[in-house]
């Protein structure tokens, strides 16, 4: 069975070589581009990817526009701060070799990588995600953040790992935090919920509790801290930006 990787991607140059050098046993490498002003468009190009250019729907549906877009039902999803290690990919060969066997999506373990070393703490580690699905069998939740793949049929959990480069500094981190806490608060407020003044304070001091101590972030040195109190940072955002929203009306955080 045949193998096809999407992609999605927006000025992703000088990330987006590393994850598709790893990719030499892929049947079929789909790029969905949303606007890139770099040459993210003409890397894929010339590595010998198919390139759609589409404008951005949200994670959850440009995912599934890119899955959709396949040439082969067995897709593996990926980001572009992504890399399959050597293990990884014979063991997706592996799976390839036996149709009639096919779960209806394979979970692997995530390493996340920060300043140029592997995080274990943090709760960076396994980070188990859904990536390898069998796309008959399931589709993309529609969730604004933290979208996920509802499978419908058994999902495996392979003993093999995905490396993740996500964040290049601190400013990344901050970068992120900003960006979800306000699609989170924006998720909240399809649920509607009261939130009095206290749940941000409380949820954000048990985030960074959680990171730095049950986790053990504090294993991680300094870089250990500074996630735990950007977690922290997030997880306060998310409600104060909800509260925000109620207050004034307004759609837009």
């Amino acid at each position: 069975m045949k193998v096809s990787v999407a992609i999605i991607t927006r000025n992703e140059a000088g990330r987006l070589p590393n994850c598709l050098e790893s990719l030499t046993f892929a049947d079929d490498i789909l790029v969905v581009d949303s606007g890139s002003s770099d040459p993210t468009v003409s890397i894929a190009e010339e590595f010998g990817c198919r390139v759609l250019s589409e404008a951005w729907r949200g994670y959850a549906k440009q995912k599934q526009f890119a899955v959709d877009n396949c040439l082969y039902d067995l897709v593996l999803i990926l980001d572009a701060d992504e890399r399959i290690p050597l293990e990884t990919a014979e063991g997706i060969k592996g799976i390839t070799q036996n149709e009639n066997q096919l779960c209806a999506a394979y979970s692997f373990s995530r390493k996340n990588f920060f300043h140029n070393r592997w995080i274990r703490h943090c709760g960076w580690w396994p980070d188990r995600i859904v990536r390898l699905v069998d796309r008959r069998r399931g589709q993309f939740s529609d969730r604004l953040v933290h979208e996920q793949w509802l499978a419908r049929g058994p999902v495996k959990a392979l003993d093999f790992s995905i490396e993740h480069y996500s964040f290049r500094n601190y400013s990344d981190l901050i970068h992120k935090m900003e960006a979800y806490s306000s699609l989170s608060a924006l998720e909240m407020l399809r649920k509607r919920k009261r939130v009095g003044w206290l749940p941000p304070i409380t949820h954000g001091v048990w985030m960074f509790l959680r990171t730095y101590l049950l986790e053990r972030g504090f294993l991680e040195g300094f870089d250990g801290l500074v996630i735990s109190i950007l977690n922290a940072g997030g997880s306060f955002l998310k409600y104060a930006k909800y509260r925000e929203i109620r207050s004034d009306g307004s759609s837009g955080v």
